[in-house]
């Protein structure tokens, strides 16, 4: 019977544990860095494994001129001119709105 005991409050033990689950009040899909007004924490990134990220964060590429593009966040008025050289993106400049 002490065995059963034992067992029960082991596994409410467990179960109470579970629930404990650290809120870090980061959005699942949000990337690590970048935010909605700001993308020049990419700027070194690799181009392939970023995009996502900044399409993520609401932007949505508004024009393109050779290798660089021009991304606006419609919600946040927020562009980005990102220039990409060897895979990366080599320069991050926030614009104007009228500059997208």
């Amino acid at each position: 019977m002490k065995h059963l005991l034992k067992v029960a409050v082991g596994i409410a033990a467990a179960v109470a544990l579970v629930g404990c689950v650290e809120d870090t009040g980061s959005s699942a899909g949000q990337p690590a860095v970048g935010s909605v007004n700001d993308l020049s924490s990419f700027e070194g990134a690799r181009a392939g494994q970023s995009e996502l990220g900044i399409q993520n964060l609401g932007y949505q590429p508004a024009r393109t001129e050779g290798l660089t593009t021009y991304w606006l966040n419609p919600s946040t008025g927020a562009c980005a001119r990102i220039v990409t050289s060897d895979g990366r993106y080599s320069s991050v400049t926030m614009l104007p709105t009228s500059d997208c």
